[in-house]
């Protein structure tokens, strides 16, 4: 993993570009159960479930929740209610502001247990930070998130897969001690804080998010028509299709950054490329306009 982030890093480097966009997909692993985090009623409540995975991207000017300070309305809604509305709101001013550009609307998932799943988070450099929340439902106030996490690296390069281990956390803002105690408005609010511990919670992590790289673009090419590559992984053959006109070769790189074969493509639109011959691992695809620009995407051989 560590040597693809490097071969990105590369890659990038070979296209001369200040910006470049990249795309990642979240999953949300569950660890929430009687076991993990055992009730003192002997399981957790029938209902046990959370809300909609929720969040945005964003640049370091901004933060939308963090340890020690106060929930916005918005996270308190999530918290207490499940309800995105006022945190989508909270999140729609700071894209009009400049602060941010892409919400992020994902699945909810109806069981205790089990996984969230978002493809397809496209950002840039200018807005490299990731915030996600979600409520652990039935709860007074508590919620699980990750706040400002940074897709780039300390070299600027974009990090291949981040997996962050997550605990409960109490937003501050209902003083209920249980799954379902009555509500109960904490008057004044107090800051947000870690629920690690404190009943009905284990010190055990009750989920983790994992971020992983997928494609990386040069500014100039995100608007360009995409192209499929399929199948992806593949152990055998890929087909290229959707290539657009002025493409002029397709190389392939290992992830030592060294080159392993080169294609040239004439004036087709879809063409077959074996790599068969190829160890496992991942590799990633360079297309080479006429003009000289690049943009590159990520294959898995199996």
């Amino acid at each position: 993993m560590k040597n693809t982030t490097l071969l990105i890093a590369l890659l990038l480097g070979f296209l001369g570009m200040a910006q470049s966009t990249a795309t990642y997909d979240v999953t949300f692993t569950s660890n929430w159960s009687q076991t993990t985090h055992p009730h003192s009623s002997g399981s957790l409540p029938a209902n046990a479930h959370w809300s909609k995975l929720v969040g945005v991207t964003h640049d370091a000017t901004i933060s939308f929740w963090e340890l020690g300070a106060l929930a916005s309305p918005g996270i308190e809604d999530v918290a207490e209610l499940g309800n995105n509305t006022v945190f989508f709101s909270e999140i729609n001013q700071a894209i009009t502001a400049g602060n941010a550009n892409l919400l992020i609307d994902g699945d909810a998932l109806n069981t205790a247990g089990g996984e969230i799943v978002i493809n397809g988070i496209e950002t840039t450099e200018a807005f490299p930070l990731l915030t996600l929340v979600s409520m652990i439902a039935p709860s007074p106030d508590w919620f699980i998130g990750i706040n400002s996490v940074s897709l780039l690296d300390g070299d600027g390069s974009w990090r291949e897969e981040i997996t962050v281990d997550l605990y409960p956390l109490d937003s501050g803002t209902d003083s209920g001690i249980d799954y379902t105690s009555a509500n109960e408005d904490t008057d004044p609010k107090e800051p947000i804080a870690s629920a690690q511990g404190i009943a009905p919670f284990s010190n055990e992590i009750i989920g983790t998010m994992t971020l992983e790289l997928q494609e990386v673009f040069g500014m100039d090419q995100v608007q360009q028509e995409r192209i499929t590559i399929f199948p992806n992984p593949s152990a055998s053959e890929i087909r290229v299709s959707g290539l657009p006109s002025n493409i002029k070769s397709i190389s392939l790189f290992n992830v030592l950054g060294s080159k392993v074969k080169s294609v040239a493509v004439s004036g087709t639109d879809s063409l077959m490329i074996n790599i068969a011959e190829f160890p496992q691992g991942i590799y990633m695809l360079e297309l080479i306009a006429t003009n000289g620009e690049r943009f590159t995407k990520k294959i898995v051989k199996q």
